[in-house]
């Protein structure tokens, strides 16, 4: 992991930690909690806070930061996590049983003069080996194979930006159909800092109710292939360095996305607005939606919905016939149940995809989005 990635988001999460604190009176530990835990390797810290908590996407609210441990927030398979109750409240807390430091090992060395011929003192050094764990041997916020595939793809765009968008016309041997090291031609590529480019292929349109002609609220782009533009013109020239799959005139250009670290330290928190929203997608295409499934929801950054927000679904109410009513047209909705939990990973400007952290029941597309 990249040092100042991993620095910004050490200190991001400190100062959200101390933050945080103020609604540590909302958590509710679970009736049959332990009072340590040792961590192995495999846990997550939602699974590790669903051990202590009721909702474990409160486990920000109770951490509290040791400052004899460097890096508090990375937690390591030996770690000891420790429940305490501070003042009435319940506090998680962190051991470790060996210092990381190792002392240097003492050589023998044969008797070297204290001060020079001019009387100067002589400072000798002595090498010492620090031993330190890797960030990447740190547990996760979630398992890393939820979410390998938002290392680039998929991706949504909105109907402005598919508009904008550059576009192939033509292969430079006439063909209608290009793949790697071909050549061909595009036109709306606007010079840029970067010359690489994905070419990309609409994949689902998702609007805001079914049915045809509804507003849209983005479109989910498919790779193809990623491409390198030679020269800019109208038409532009580009080569295709790897194709996915075979390249057809119409395709679309979008400025490379480069490959993001892969974020699995998430910090959940609840949202401070009012969100109400729908699961209106399941990437995989199920009709049941269980844990670590990724869905996409109706609800984006105009509803300053960000990364780690956290939002319980509540299963829809079937609407029934009243069978005991003289009416045979009266019906009756039945209460929406809670049914699980899910977190946003990767909001855009009116969706959201998010991973489904618990499940408490069946899940379907339509089910009901809100604050937790």
């Amino acid at each position: 992991m990249n040092n100042n990635i991993l620095l910004s988001a050490i200190a991001a999460c400190s100062l959200f930690l101390l933050s945080y604190q103020v609604s540590a009176d909302t958590v509710t530990l679970k009736d049959d909690h332990p009072d340590r835990y040792t961590v192995v390797k495999g846990d997550t810290l939602w699974d590790i806070s669903a051990r202590f908590l009721k909702d474990p996407w409160q486990w920000p609210a109770v951490w509290n930061v040791n400052p004899e441990i460097k890096n508090p927030h990375l937690i390591y398979p030996g770690d000891i996590i420790l429940l305490k109750m501070v003042d009435g409240e319940p506090v998680l807390t962190l051991a470790r049983d060996q210092d990381l430091t190792t002392p240097s090992t003492p050589t023998t060395t044969r008797q070297l003069p204290s001060h020079t011929a001019e009387g100067q003192p002589i400072v000798r050094l002595s090498p010492k080996v620090r031993a330190s764990r890797l960030a990447e041997e740190a547990i996760p916020t979630i398992p890393s194979d939820a979410i390998k595939q938002f290392l680039k793809f998929p991706r949504i765009v909105s109907k402005r930006e598919l508009d904008n968008a550059g576009y192939i016309v033509a292969s430079a041997d006439g063909g209608l159909i290009s793949g790697s090291d071909d050549k061909v031609y595009a036109r709306g590529v606007e010079p840029q800092e970067q010359n690489a480019y994905d070419i990309v292929r609409v994949g689902k349109t998702y609007h805001s109710n079914k049915g045809w002609g509804n507003d849209v609220l983005g479109y989910e782009m498919l790779r193809i292939a990623d491409a390198r533009v030679t020269r800019y013109d109208d038409p532009s020239t580009l080569v295709i360095t790897k194709a996915n799959r075979e390249v057809l005139i119409g395709d679309r250009l979008l400025p490379a996305t480069n490959e993001r670290e892969l974020n699995l330290n998430y910090l959940p928190h609840a949202p401070d607005n009012k969100v109400n929203g729908k699961i209106i997608a399941v990437l995989d295409g199920v009709s049941r939606i269980g844990q670590y499934q990724t869905v996409v929801v109706n609800v984006g950054l105009q509803d300053k919905i960000e990364v780690g927000h956290v939002l319980a679904i509540y299963q829809t109410g079937e609407k029934i016939r009243d069978k005991v009513s003289s009416s045979w047209s009266s019906s009756v909705k039945l209460p929406d149940e809670r049914a699980g939990t899910l977190m946003i990973i990767h909001p855009f400007e009116r969706i959201s995809y998010a991973l489904v952290m618990e499940a408490e029941k069946d899940m379907k597309v339509n089910d009901s989005i809100t604050n937790p």
